[in-house]
Parts: structure tokens; sequence; C-alpha cells
């Protein structure tokens, strides 16, 4: 089985969001549920458990489960269904070859999806999330360009 492109995949529920956190965390970091309630400061698993058997969570205890897993797929569950557009922070590096190839590769596999959901032949949800990630990668883009307008203070630049 091929390895999953977890940049690739959005969440289409709050439940969903969480099972995909806790398979990140066991395919990339291998972390069981106990690790990741002992992480998170819990006393116990079966509290991660019983949040995950009826999609509730709460609130304030999102980022220490993201960050415990290694993902955001809550974060980005919940701003997408609130109808905005989550792009991750350009660190300001410059983009090479690659960034932009892959680019133009999610692009095209986004208007092949969204041609094939016009002729009957693709999933509502799947057209979703490739058309999502393909704003989110564009924006990201953007934004790192926009960067270079006005440079970040480089403290310890050896330069």
């Amino acid at each position: 089985m091929a390895p999953r492109s977890w940049k690739k995949i959005q969440p289409n529920s709050l439940r969903h969001a969480m099972e995909l956190c806790l398979e990140h965390a066991r395919v990339k970091r291998n972390l069981s549920v106990d690790r990741i309630a002992d992480n998170m400061g819990l006393a116990s698993k079966w509290t991660l458990y019983k949040w995950l058997e009826n999609g509730r969570m709460p609130a304030i205890l999102i980022r220490p489960f993201e960050h415990a897993c290694g993902i955001e797929f809550m974060t980005q569950y919940l701003a997408t269904s609130g109808h905005k557009l989550v792009i991750a922070i350009p660190a300001g590096r410059k983009a090479d070859s690659t960034d932009v190839n892959e680019l133009q590769g999610t692009f095209s596999e986004a208007m092949g999806l969204l041609i094939r959901f016009y002729q009957g032949k693709s999933e509502a949800e799947e057209t979703i999330g490739s058309l999502t990630k393909i704003m989110s990668d564009i924006a990201w883009h953007r934004e790192n360009v926009s960067k270079t307008l006005t440079p970040e203070l480089a403290l310890f630049d050896d330069s």
C-alpha cells in the first residue's frame, strides 16, 4: 500500500478529523492512544476514546490533542466548516521548482476532479477537498510572495 499523502487529506466531519489525527500519530510518530492521552495530560485513555466515540472534545483540549498527534485536522475542519480558508503561515523561505511543480500537479488534479464531478463520475467530498487544497496552496504562495515586500528582521542571520 502506498504511503498516505497527509497534505492532501481533507476531513469531512469533526469525528473524521479526530480519527485522522489519531491515525497520523500512529503512522508518523508511532504513538498509541495511551501515549497521546499522556501527552495531553489526561488521566485515562478512556476519556479520549469517549470523545472519539461521540465526536466531541472540549475546545480547550483541541490544540493539545493536535500537538500530541502532530497535525491540525480538527482546527482545519472547524475553520472550513465555517466557510473560512485555512493556510499555513509561510516561513518566508524561497519556493523552488519542486514547490511550483507540486502546485501545478495539485491544480491539475483538482481540475480533473472538477470535470469528472460535473460529468457525474466523481464524489462531491473528494472534489471539495481537492479544490480547498488548491485554494490553500495558492494562498500560501501569495503570502510567501507578499513577504518579500516587507522582509522580516533576521536577528541571527550569519550573512
